[in-house]
């Protein structure tokens, strides 16, 4: 795996990013990366959910938008993966190019607007995937020309909630009009009803877990009032944080001012601090999974301190290619053992 990734990474790096991004998808759905070497680690073993995690490192969503290679990411040694964001009906989402990197600054920049083949595609996808095992999660979001938000993640969870592991509803992307006013405490409070109303229609025993995945760029109002809302809903969990628009002082790389969300490491330290507030404002009662510019064991080591039960990356893999997952457990499980944790649980919010 690593040999091959290195002497590949350097090529894709050369070609625009989304050719290399539809490159790299290719690959692995014909099997050209091999899989991650050995069984994790037991310390890194956790139950979530009523789900066996092998480990708390997760893929975040807009790698896989479609579907193509969950089961590919998989066998790369992640512990779970979430595909998406989909939409009801297919997006051709913001015209390009859209997709920035910021090598020296180990980001990303993207403004792609839920570009995604649709819901029926992706789920015609995992439907085919049943009985394979592995923790396979969808994230949902509405359609830019949508005349009612509400009722394209209604539709989302209708179709999705007997196929996916867990659901995450986007309502953070920055690259969609209308997407983050839904995380008003007016809209929310309503949205998130009506989601659990679908979900327990739609699946009466053991349904998926629900999630909410919020911005970085919140006002402390809006952070209290989710804070709130999440505890008061009964919703599963917060995933912390989608893509900033903040531009960190310091970035160096010549495409800074691209308009869109910034991902990487210059998101490490906000979304990090993002998730230590949230797990105080719900005093833990709410599950959190950690998102954020994690490119080494150690920045995982401290969303998990900070409040995550399970962290998630994408960017990383941009500059380090899989071999980085690979590292990240292998470094996460001394890092448990040498605080004298046996097991993620264990040190969930221990650093606050």
């Amino acid at each position: 795996m690593v040999s091959l990734a290195s002497a590949v990474l350097p090529i894709l790096r050369i070609l625009p990013p989304e050719t290399a991004h539809a490159l790299t998808l290719r690959g692995l759905a014909q099997g050209l990366v091999p899989a991650a070497r050995g069984a994790p680690d037991p310390v890194l073993r956790s139950t979530l959910w009523g789900r066996e995690f092998p480990n708390p490192i997760g893929l975040a969503a807009g790698f896989d938008k479609d579907a193509l290679v969950p089961d590919a990411m998989l066998r790369l040694g992640f512990g779970f993966v979430e595909i998406g964001s989909v939409t009801p009906r297919p997006q051709r989402g913001n015209p390009k190019p859209r997709i920035f990197r910021l090598s020296g600054d180990g980001a990303v920049i993207n403004r792609l607007g839920f570009n995604n083949a649709g819901l029926a595609v992706a789920a015609e996808r995992l439907a085919a995937r049943r009985g394979r095992g592995g923790i396979v999660g969808a994230n949902i979001g509405k359609n830019r020309d949508t005349g009612d938000p509400y009722a394209d993640y209604e539709e989302c969870v209708r179709v999705m909630a007997p196929l996916a592991d867990y659901l995450v509803v986007n309502i953070s992307s920055p690259n969609t009009p209308g997407v983050r006013d839904l995380q008003r405490r007016q809209h929310v409070a309503i949205l998130i009803d009506k989601l659990m109303a679908v979900r327990r229609a739609t699946v009466a025993v053991a349904p998926p877990p629900l999630f909410v995945k919020i911005a970085p760029d919140l006002t402390e109002e809006e952070r209290a009032d989710l804070a709130e809302v999440a505890v008061s809903s009964g919703i599963d969990g917060l995933i912390i944080s989608n893509t900033t628009i903040a531009r960190p002082p310091g970035l160096r790389g010549s495409r800074v001012h691209e308009p869109g969300g910034l991902s990487g490491k210059p998101l490490f330290l906000p979304s990090t601090a993002l998730l230590a507030e949230m797990y105080r404002r719900t005093g833990g009662r709410v599950r959190l999974i950690g998102v954020g510019g994690i490119t080494k064991g150690a920045d995982a080591y401290a969303k998990i301190r900070a409040g995550a039960s399970l962290v998630q990356l994408y960017t990383g893999l941009v500059y380090q290619g899989p071999a980085l997952i690979q590292r990240i457990t292998d470094d996460l499980a001394v890092l448990l053992r040498r605080d004298g944790f046996d097991s993620v649980a264990a040190a969930v919010g221990s650093g606050g």
